[in-house]
């Protein structure tokens, strides 16, 4: 795989709220490719974060999509919300929904990319009825709630299984999955993640804990791109 293949998605759960159209403004000029937006409910995850109102107004601030990923349950009634307040791909838990093709349908009629998130401990088999109706799998490489946990392990094995499932499906003329890892990014672990099949990477704190939205953003996400390109030439 390449490196120009390699997506950087910077959560804004790790953001200064106070500041948060400049955060992302800042953060789309040193290079990030999708704007990672957590959605948590108090209820699916541990902890309470935001809703379409926020996503709608950081739509003007930047150019490049916005990856809104639903830790809520129930998660239709919230989809054409979000397609609504400018989200460009939406992904959401399978635990979460009744009835998972039918939310795929619902997204992809809204006008979005689809995905679906995989818990650490929840196993990858229902792809095998749905790979055909997503675009994004999302592999949660920590217990999902709170920023700033440490990588899960155990991540890598699925990830390769993941990207084992992408690539079959692929080579059989099926359309193109991405395959994002979010949950403890950081510079020193990113090469393994991309090694193991990861070509989208959601990194908060590693990027919002820099020094200066200017210098320090793009220095760590050119460090983040150059440790995941090295570790795979």
């Amino acid at each position: 795989m390449s490196s120009a293949a390699i997506r950087l998605a910077p959560s804004i759960l790790s953001a200064d709220f106070a500041r948060l159209g400049e955060e992302v403004r800042a953060i789309e000029a040193a290079g990030a490719d999708l704007v990672h937006v957590d959605v948590m409910d108090n209820h699916y995850v541990p902890n309470l974060t935001i809703g379409p109102l926020v996503c709608a107004a950081i739509r003007p601030h930047v150019t490049i999509p916005i990856d809104v990923h639903l830790m809520v349950e129930p998660v239709d009634a919230l989809v054409p919300l979000f397609a609504k307040a400018g989200a460009n791909l939406i992904s959401f838990h399978p635990e979460a929904t009744r009835h998972v093709d039918r939310t795929l349908g619902l997204i992809r009629d809204a006008g979005c990319k689809a995905g679906l998130a995989f818990n650490p401990a929840t196993p990858l088999a229902l792809l095998d009825h749905v790979l055909d109706k997503v675009d994004l799998i999302l592999l949660m490489s920590v217990n999902p709630g709170f920023g700033g946990q440490s990588f899960i392990g155990s991540a890598l094995a699925k990830l390769q299984q993941a990207r084992a499932r992408i690539d079959a499906h692929q080579g059989a003329g099926g359309q193109p999955v991405w395959l994002q890892v979010d949950g403890g990014v950081n510079a020193h672990n990113i090469g393994a993640i991309r090694a193991a099949g990861a070509d989208t990477f959601v990194a908060g704190s590693a990027v919002f804990g820099a020094p200066d939205p200017e210098g320090g953003y793009r220095t760590i996400m050119q460090r983040l791109r150059a440790s995941a390109g090295d570790f795979c030439h």
